[in-house]
């Protein structure tokens, strides 16, 4: 509590901390760069069964929407939103960043 009242009385702007994103501790980078093999195994159950069985066409459709969507978008800025009524969609590490509109029926 002394250090944080000590930097207000200071003056000076508190460092923005930007989220460190990790699934049962492994962090972002090492999730992006495992095999599918390898993240199914971190995932629970359910999860587990549904890689297993296979991606249908439409979580695979979405999956190409987002990875297009980051790639059009400039350098440092925010992806457009893909919009989807896939609400069962399990978040891999490859759609972290990216902007979905989930349809809830209105």
């Amino acid at each position: 509590a002394d250090v944080e009242t000590e930097v207000a009385a200071a003056g000076v702007p508190k460092k923005r901390t930007f989220k460190k994103f990790s699934f049962r501790g492994v962090d972002l980078d090492a999730l992006l760069d495992m095999s599918t093999d390898e993240l199914v195994k971190l995932f629970p159950a359910r999860a587990r069964r549904r890689f297993q069985r296979g991606l249908k066409r439409k979580p695979m459709a979405l999956i190409k929407k987002l990875r297009k969507a980051k790639r059009e978008a400039p350098p440092g800025e925010k992806p457009e939103p893909v919009r989807t009524h896939l609400r069962n969609m399990i978040i891999v590490p490859e759609m972290i960043g990216s902007i979905i509109g989930v349809y809830n029926g209105k």
